[in-house]
């Protein structure tokens, strides 16, 4: 029995002597840096070196997560991380007592630092799964890569997703703001921006002057407003309504979520079905665009949206006004010019009403205002060239407005510019 005990301990020595051998190995890869090497000796003996044995498992999973670290293998190294901070610290050697507590840190910045090279190749998921990694290591002091997460799954167009995080950090009451420090250089006379550990040191230094903490812009208001923008995205009008309330009391200026606002109340314009209810949401549109251009006054395309819905609206002198703004502004919008013409077009078919009244009458006062008709719907295509010929000017080739202005030339016996513009339209058919 005595030779059965004694067996058996050599065979344990051996096994032990044989798993500290295996770990050496490992280490003297690390510290020579071949990462590649050193990870392919561990998943091979990963069986082996796993015993249960809370201190060589220690070791393990601290190489592990070195290991995995370096070769970007992050899921592996967040969940050798997790599985090493488990095991109570007594099991540590000197080593890793020293150690293990910057292995989350190197882990972090190496999350951080991949990620931000996904983004720049347009790799944008790959970045997201790489902070969500981080912030779920510490999701208290990480909770910042939870927003840049959120800003990926935007990029990448993945909105569920997007929405998803953005209202985790709302009812987290995250702002992501952080205190700053600034001191004047004496010397320069100029305000520098420092560390906090620098702002400490520069106080009692007599180079530095007026030092002050400022803090960063607080995020929240981003985020609420971000919740409503993927609301009106997805569709989802009522939410997005509210949303949209809520960011606006934060953000009242801002004309992107303004335009934002417009444009879920046209869409739901458009798809009323009860009259009522569709003029009161292009009332609510027109207001909207009205602020828009109150916060931003020589913007173009602004005036032309106006100009749209009170055409729409039988607000033809209005409609009008606008879109002659919209051209002040932003002269290369050919839309605005074709615009004006369909409303100066409006005073046509009104003109040809009166005539067909009167066409068959022989009457000598029927006569002569059958004529001074005719001569007032030569005046309204008189007014419409000039809007064409501008247009033109900016896009020669829009087919359209072309075979607008070879009517009015037709029309107006304008025979050579006819034939002109008429080649010119055969000649973009071709």
């Amino acid at each position: 029995m005595k030779s059965i005990y004694i067996y058996i301990a050599v065979l344990f020595f051996c096994f032990s002597f044989s798993q500290k051998k295996e770990l050496r190995q490992i280490k003297r890869l690390i510290d020579e840096k071949f990462f590649q090497e050193a990870e392919s000796l561990l998943d091979s003996n990963k069986d082996f070196l796993l015993s249960g044995d809370s201190k060589t498992d220690s070791q393990y999973y601290y190489y592990a997560t070195k290991i995995y670290t370096e070769t970007e293998s992050f899921v592996l190294a967040t969940s050798s991380l997790e599985k090493l901070m488990s095991i109570n610290t007594s099991f540590y050697n000197s080593e890793m007592k020293l150690d293990y507590k910057n292995l989350e840190e190197i882990l972090v910045v190496a999350l951080v630092n991949s990620a931000v090279a996904d983004n720049s190749s347009k790799k944008w998921m790959q970045g997201v799964d790489k902070l969500l990694l981080a912030y779920d290591m510490n999701k208290e002091t990480n909770i910042d890569y939870l927003y840049f997460a959120a800003s990926g799954a935007v990029n990448a167009e993945n909105f569920d997703l997007a929405l998803e995080y953005y209202l985790t950090l709302k009812e987290k009451s995250y702002t992501g703001i952080i205190d700053e420090y600034f001191i004047t250089n004496v010397q320069s006379g100029v305000e520098e921006k420092v560390t906090e550990t620098e702002y400490k040191i520069y106080q009692s230094s007599k180079e530095y002057i007026n030092p002050r903490i400022g803090q960063t812009e607080s995020r929240y208001p981003e985020i609420v407003k971000n919740i409503a923008l993927i609301y009106v995205k997805k569709g989802e009008d009522d939410l997005a309504i509210e949303a949209i309330n809520e960011a606006r009391s934060i953000q009242p200026d801002d004309l992107y979520l303004i335009l934002n606002e417009a444009d879920l109340y046209i869409r739901l314009s458009n798809n009323a079905t009860d009259d009522n209810l569709r003029s009161q949401y292009r009332q609510k549109f027109k207001d909207i665009m009205t602020l828009a251009v109150e916060k931003d006054p020589k913007n173009g395309i602004l005036y032309y949206n106006l100009g749209i819905i009170s055409s729409e609206q039988g607000e033809s002198a209005d409609a009008k006004s606008y879109f002659e703004k919209a051209i002040e502004f932003k002269p290369d919008y050919v839309d605005s010019y074709v615009a004006i013409v369909n409303i100066l077009l409006e005073e046509q078919s009104v003109i040809i009403s009166d005539m067909d009244k009167i066409a068959m009458s022989n009457k000598r006062s029927d006569i002569a205002k059958y004529d001074q008709l005719k001569e007032d719907l030569n005046d309204v295509w008189r007014k419409c060239i000039p809007y064409c010929e501008m247009a033109l000017e900016y896009d020669p080739n829009d087919v359209e407005v072309l075979k607008l202005l070879s009517q009015f030339y037709y029309k107006l016996d304008n025979i050579d510019g006819y034939k002109k513009i008429n080649a010119k339209i055969e000649e973009l058919s071709n």
